[in-house]
């Protein structure tokens, strides 16, 4: 899987990229965009407004998310003019507090493909997460593509699954000692022939990320499942071109598994030594400002094209916010150094693993 997905010629190194594959929440609309830029702002706020405010997207595809956080961050507040005489990062020299949220912004991809042509210049991009995060660190569909091992339960215990590229699969050995502890603490017994997927790289990765960030959020959205309710028989699968496909591992598709969430939200938690909360992606654009009414059809008659683009960002948000679909991707919200996730309503990390 690492060698199908990174290695060269992989599948996210080379060709055209994710977008042209499958379908995510950041390629949906703009609308995303809009209510992650609400929650930077939220974030800022919360960190008392730094003098640089860092957002780093770990597994940025080819950067659509920072470029159009960049964009919309760019827009005056009701059409008013925008300080250009202070260097970024800098307060005015009158006192007047600090610079607009758009002249702080320090934008960073985190991605394994090469940077690609036309990305704005306000986007760095790198091969691995920076050190020292002040603000939000964003994982959007990245921990489903963190490679893991696939087993299967037998009378003897968990087995692991042995693949070759041409995708033919046999059983192996028993598992090894640090995989079984994670599937007894984690995966509950299967039945025999039973599968599962061993998510213990993407627990250590997303402890990882955690622990690049001195203050502020550490957020990931992803497909996934809980404890209580974990699929019997794996969730492992390939997409190319729009269209799920059986999961090859020879570059030539996506290879993708949904996430064990509560697991990963947990080893955030130990290297933050704070709660995590999971919410579902519809509860958490709705808080964001993102609630999917259509506009009043009185509009059509006074503004036309207004309301052609309401009801388009209706169509966005409803999409964005189905429970079957994108709507059900889980948030997972890891604060360090502030006291809670910054969104309003409830919501709470389920207990941790006895």
């Amino acid at each position: 899987m690492t060698t199908a997905l990174y290695g060269p010629g992989g599948f996210f190194v080379a060709g055209t990229g994710p977008a042209a594959h499958f379908r995510t929440s950041v390629h949906a609309s703009p609308v995303f965009g809009a209510a992650l830029l609400r929650l930077v702002e939220a974030v800022d706020a919360a960190l008392g407004r730094p003098d640089r405010l860092d957002v780093v997207d770990v597994g940025a595809g080819r950067g659509e998310l920072l470029t159009t956080l960049a964009r919309l961050a760019a827009r005056p507040p009701d059409g008013a003019a925008r300080r250009t005489d202070q260097p970024g990062g800098a307060r005015p020299a009158d006192g007047a507090g600090p610079l607009p949220l758009v002249d702080r912004l320090r934008l960073t991809a985190v991605e394994v493909a090469p940077r690609p042509v036309g990305l704005p210049s306000a986007v760095d991009w790198r091969g691995r997460v920076p050190g020292g995060i002040t603000g939000l660190l964003l994982a959007t569909e990245w921990l489903d593509n963190v490679p893991l091992d696939v087993a299967v339960a037998a009378d003897g215990g968990w087995r692991t699954v042995l693949v070759a590229p041409t995708g033919g699969e046999s059983v192996g050995g028993p598992v090894d000692p640090a995989d079984a502890e994670w599937l007894a603490t984690w995966w509950p017994a299967a039945p025999p022939g039973g599968r599962a997927e061993i998510g213990r790289p993407r627990d250590e990765a997303w402890a990882a990320a955690v622990r690049a960030v001195d203050r502020g959020l550490a957020l990931a959205v992803d497909y996934g499942h809980l404890r209580s309710g974990r699929p019997l028989d794996g969730t492992l699968t390939g997409y190319r071109s729009g269209r799920q496909v059986p999961p090859v591992p020879d570059g030539s598709c996506d290879l993708t598994a949904h996430v064990a969430v509560d697991a990963v939200g947990v080893a955030g938690s130990a290297v933050a030594g704070t709660p995590y909360t999971l919410r579902s992606q519809r509860e958490a654009l709705r808080a964001l400002g993102a609630d999917g009414g259509r506009p009043p059809l009185a509009l059509a008659a006074t503004d036309p094209a207004g309301y052609v683009r309401a009801l388009a960002t209706a169509s966005a948000v409803a999409e964005l916010t189905d429970p079957a679909g994108l709507g059900g991707h889980w948030w997972l919200l890891q604060p360090v150094g502030i006291p809670a996730p910054p969104l309003t309503g409830s919501g709470a990390a389920p207990p941790p693993a006895s």
